[in-house]
C-alpha cells in the first residue's frame, strides 16, 4: 500500500501541471501555428531527408556537450588527485582552480575566454566554448569525485596493501569502481546540468540548438512554438542520458551483489 502511495504522488503532481498548462493553453490569446515548426526540425524533399535548422543546431549542441562531457570528467578526476596529493603545489592549484570557476558565473567564463585568451591563441568559437563548458563542470566533478575518494574505508586501502596491489592498481580496481557506484548519480545530474549550461555558447555566436531558436523565432515570430520545441529537444536528450546513465547505475549494484 505505501509503494501505491509513492508512486501515486508523482502522477498526482503531472497531472495537475498537465491541467494548468491545458488551462493556460485555451485561455491564452494566440494564434498557434504549429504545423509550421515541421520544416525547421527536418523535411523530405524528393523523397530524400533535409535536416532543418533546429536538427542542425542540436547536432551542434551534442557535439559541443559530448567532447565537454569527456574533457570535464578528465578535468575533475586530475583535480581531485591533486587534491588529494601529498604535493602541497598541486593541492594548491587545484583549490585555486576549483574555488575560482565554482565561485564566478559561466556566463563570464565563456566571454573571458572567447573575447580575451581566443584572440591570443587563435581559438575558435566552438573551441572557446568546449574549454569554458569543460572547466566549469570539470571544477564540480572535481568535488563530487574527491568526496566520493574520501568516503572509502581506510580499511580497503589497508586490505589492498595487504595482497601486494600497487598504489595505481589500488586506485583501478578497488577505489574508482567503489566511488563511482557512490558517486554516479551525482555526476549524471552533473552532466543534465552541463548540457542546459551548453545553452549559454549561444552567446558568442554558435549556432547551437538555442542560437538556431532566437534565428528562427526572430524570422517567423513563432515564440511559443519554437520555444517549445528547443525545450523538447533538451528534455528528449537530457531524459536519454539520464536513463543511460541509470544503466549503468544499475549495473554496478548488479555487479558489487
Amino acid at each position: 500500500m505505501q509503494r501505491v502511495k509513492k508512486g501515486f504522488k508523482p502522477f498526482i503532481f503531472i497531472s495537475f501541471i498537465f491541467f494548468i498548462f491545458i488551462i493556460g493553453y485555451q485561455n491564452l490569446e494566440y494564434n498557434w501555428q504549429w504545423y509550421r515548426v515541421k520544416p525547421f526540425l527536418f523535411a523530405f524533399e524528393n523523397g530524400e531527408f533535409t535536416r532543418g535548422l533546429l536538427l542542425d543546431g542540436l547536432f551542434i549542441t551534442l557535439k559541443i556537450s559530448s567532447i565537454s562531457l569527456v574533457l570535464s570528467f578528465i578535468i575533475g578526476f586530475l583535480s581531485a588527485f591533486a587534491r588529494l596529493s601529498s604535493s602541497p603545489v598541486l593541492r594548491s592549484v587545484s583549490w585555486l582552480y576549483v574555488e575560482t570557476i565554482r565561485n564566478t558565473p559561466l556566463l563570464i567564463q565563456i566571454f573571458l575566454i572567447y573575447f580575451v585568451i581566443s584572440p591570443v591563441f587563435n581559438i575558435s568559437a566552438f573551441l572557446s566554448a568546449v574549454i569554458a563548458l569543460s572547466l566549469f563542470e570539470g571544477a564540480y566533478s572535481s568535488e563530487i569525485i574527491r568526496s566520493g575518494i574520501i568516503n572509502i574505508p581506510k580499511g580497503q586501502y589497508e586490505a589492498a596493501q595487504s595482497i601486494g596491489l600497487s598504489v595505481p592498481g589500488t586506485y583501478i580496481k578497488i577505489i574508482i569502481p567503489q566511488m563511482l557506484r557512490q558517486t554516479l548519480p551525482m555526476l549524471a545530474g552533473q552532466s543534465v546540468s552541463l548540457i542546459k549550461d551548453s545553452a549559454l555558447v549561444s552567446t558568442i555566436s554558435i549556432y547551437d540548438l538555442t542560437m538556431q531558436g532566437q534565428r528562427i523565432v526572430s524570422e517567423t515570430f513563432l515564440t511559443f512554438e519554437i520555444w517549445f520545441a528547443v525545450a523538447l529537444c533538451y528534455l528528449v536528450i537530457t531524459a536519454s542520458l539520464s536513463f543511460i546513465i541509470r544503466c549503468f547505475e544499475n549495473q554496478f549494484k548488479f555487479i558489487n551483489q
